[in-house]
């Protein structure tokens, strides 16, 4: 008589399929938050002052692109402000939703790269970061990434 130490055929799918089910169900599984590492964080060298009409401009684009660019299409989004006095334009744009499936996690990571650039470049008339999961660009001028 042979002894065999190999579990029964129907064991090994049925432990695959859990050990996938608990991947999935983990917190770092198929719903993980969102990697906000920075790859780079780049700054203008140019600054504007305190009471600089580009102030309001500014917190108005970064605001938009934040609340704006999980909910459209493709997670990709542009926009300008709309005072006349001193323009900013913005860019943002998160992971395709295959990637970063919630528009939570997109607009926590635009959140995280915003609050990186300020962080880094101040009152910056330009800067970008681009972190794993997402990126966000503002400008004094208009721009195509």
């Amino acid at each position: 008589m042979a002894s065999s130490t190999q579990p029964p055929p129907l064991l090994l799918p049925a432990i695959s399929l859990l050990s996938l089910l608990l991947t999935l169900a983990s917190p770092r599984g198929a719903a993980a938050a969102p990697n906000t590492a920075a790859l780079s964080v780049l700054c203008n060298g140019a600054s504007y002052g305190a009471g600089d009409p580009f102030t309001a401009s500014l917190a108005y684009v970064l605001a938009e692109l934040v609340s704006a660019t999980p909910a459209r299409t493709g997670r990709d989004f542009y926009d300008i402000s709309p005072y006349p006095a001193a323009f900013a334009y913005g860019h943002a744009a998160c992971r395709p939703a295959a990637a970063l499936p919630s528009a939570d996690d997109c607009a926590a990571c635009l959140r995280s790269a915003v609050s990186q650039m300020e962080a880094s470049c101040g009152r910056s008339v330009g800067a970008r970061a681009v972190l794993v999961d997402c990126s966000v660009r503002y400008e004094q001028y208009a721009f195509v990434d």
